[in-house]
């Protein structure tokens, strides 16, 4: 399984288009975790699993989205709708409810990753506007390995900042 998941591109188009373009032939599944300003018929925005984050006003995108890829559940949000800012107990509540291998957010435009309640808990960061003490415009990539779940945070020029590459030992709930 290879995943690649983005988030917060706030209209900016070329990011989107350029990243279709480089994985949408390698990657099992790609997932934006929502604030893209796109409208659900743009085509920078086709071919990703995107859900509506707290900027997105047109119609189209789902509040979250739930789907399996290669057995592993996987749970995408914005994050608004859940208080990520705060904590991020509702978010691993709602996860552990959906029996979810992942849950993905956005929302906060800051990168990372955690293992909870045998659940893998992702920001990818924003693409476009990051904040937080990493301040590097990011996406990440996700490959099932015989180790475990590989997570590796990519620079928008597609570098991987290795020093935040992250395996996780997880096994399918299905």
């Amino acid at each position: 399984m290879k995943l690649l998941v983005v988030s917060d591109s706030h209209s900016e188009r070329d990011c989107l288009i350029h990243l279709k373009e480089k994985y949408e032939n390698t990657v099992d599944a790609m997932i934006h975790c929502g604030d893209s300003e796109l409208e659900a018929d743009d085509p920078a925005i086709q071919g990703f699993h995107t859900v509506r984050g707290n900027c997105d006003f047109g119609g189209g995108f789902p509040n979250d989205w739930v789907g399996e890829v290669d057995g592993y559940r996987i749970f995408t949000t914005h994050g608004h709708l859940y208080n990520i800012k705060m904590t991020l107990m509702n978010l691993r509540y709602r996860a552990r409810e959906l029996n979810a291998d992942f849950a993905f957010f956005g929302h906060s435009h800051e990168l990372g990753v955690d293992m909870l309640d045998d659940t893998i808990i992702l920001n990818p960061g924003s693409i476009s506007l990051p904040r937080g003490r990493i301040r590097i415009k990011t996406y990440v990539l996700i490959d099932s390995t015989t180790e475990g779940i590989k997570v590796r945070f990519m620079d928008r020029e597609d570098n991987e900042l290795t020093e935040l590459t992250q395996v996780f030992p997880l096994t399918k709930r299905n």
